[in-house]
């Protein structure tokens, strides 16, 4: 298998990005590809770029309360560009039955506050796993 590759991004208003940038660092760390979109991305712009860049993971993280938008307009995205083979996973301030609602939409994990990076770490190898060959 290739390196794994991750697109991160911070979508919407939300300004901060500490999180984000030691998630990025553990999964270099693990010996993943990264590329960080950097703050206030658009949903087309997140999908555009994970498409340019072959990831086959994106991850969004977002704490202004946004989730249920966009989560599910990154998702859309995803079909309407027949990228739906990436990924989707995030991170954030997610009640638990908002969660259960983007999962049944296609967001593979959320990560709420306390989750560890070596599971982050783990979950990303263990769903890389059960891809496609062609999408690694």
């Amino acid at each position: 298998m290739d390196k794994i590759r991750v697109l991160l991004a911070k979508p919407g208003l939300d300004g901060h990005d500490r999180g984000i940038k030691v998630i990025a660092a553990a999964l270099r760390d693990a010996g993943m590809e990264v590329i960080y979109t950097g703050l206030r991305q658009t949903p087309d712009k997140i999908v555009s770029a994970a498409i340019q860049e072959d990831a086959q993971f994106i991850g969004m993280s977002i704490l202004s309360g946004a989730h249920m938008t966009l989560f599910p307009a990154v998702a859309k995205l995803l079909k309407e560009k027949g990228a739906e083979n990436i990924h989707l996973f995030g991170g954030g301030i997610v009640p638990d039955q908002d969660a259960a609602k983007l999962e049944e939409i296609g967001v593979g994990r959320i990560f709420t506050p306390g989750a560890t990076t070596e599971e982050i770490v783990t979950y990303i190898r263990d769903t890389a796993r059960d891809l496609p060959e062609e999408t690694l």
